[in-house]
């Protein structure tokens, strides 16, 4: 591996599992020290064991990403256990769907746009404020291949959460990329997680789905989409601000 992040700070949030957890790992791999975050404390706990095994260094500290004083003080906790913050990774969020949108319950729809929504823009915030008053950094967002560049049934308030994800990526890339805060987003597909699993579906059974669904004809491992995101973090893609990298295997090409 290389150390495209040895000496860097690195703060992912919603690291508990999923493509947070790969996240994390890849940077801690390439050799960043990593803040995991999240509400839950053992999941967390998991991935810097995992990290440490392989050599890393992590940390794990809980919040709310829809509190403003929570993430504020997620930032500062980062940047007292490790000096500085040079990247981060906006990736908590949650799924709720299944039913058209005339009955999606008006709870699902308050909890996506809190988390998905107003926890992106209060991170953005957090982390924004910092970096401009040292230096600058980068910053990536996870949103999703559904919202701007496709759409299914049962999925309209995930949907409408990960397109504002993908506004808010452009809009603030456009802020602050003069205060050297250089911000774009991931938009995955179908990935090798939980959240891709229909209601009783096994990995088995979703393989020969995706064969029909997808071009590519599967889903995309957890090692792929962090690897997009570490891509868009590094000084690889220094010129690259406001873009919205989707990968999905052509599902919206």
């Amino acid at each position: 591996m290389s150390a495209r992040f040895q000496g860097q700070s690195v703060l992912v949030t919603g690291a508990g599992s999923g493509l947070g957890r790969a996240i994390a790992l890849a940077f801690a791999a390439e050799g960043a020290s990593v803040v995991v975050a999240g509400r839950t404390a053992a999941p967390l706990d998991e991935t810097v064991a995992l990290i440490e095994a392989q050599g890393g260094t992590a940390a794990a500290f809980t919040a709310d990403v829809s509190r403003s004083g929570e993430v504020a003080g997620l930032v500062r906790r980062t940047v007292e256990r490790f000096g500085r913050l040079d990247v981060a990774v906006n990736n908590a969020g949650v799924f709720r769907g299944g039913a058209p949108l005339a009955d999606l319950p008006e709870q699902d729809w308050h909890t996506l746009i809190d988390i998905n929504v107003t926890g992106v823009l209060l991170a953005l915030q957090a982390e924004i404020a910092h970096m401009r008053a040292h230096g600058g950094g980068a910053i990536v967002n996870i949103a999703s291949n559904l919202g701007a560049h496709t759409r299914r049934p049962g999925t309209a308030g995930y949907a409408v959460s990960k397109a504002a994800v993908a506004a808010l990526t452009r809009a603030a890339a456009l802020d602050h990329i003069q205060d050297g805060v250089r911000i774009n987003a991931v938009s995955p597909g179908a990935s090798d997680t939980s959240m891709s699993l229909r209601p009783g579906e096994t990995e088995a059974e979703r393989a020969v789905r995706m064969k029909g669904e997808s071009p590519l004809g599967r889903v995309a491992s957890t090692r792929e989409v962090a690897a997009a995101v570490l891509h868009l973090a590094s000084d690889d893609a220094a010129s690259t601000v406001g873009a919205d990298l989707v990968i999905d295997g052509g599902v919206s090409a």
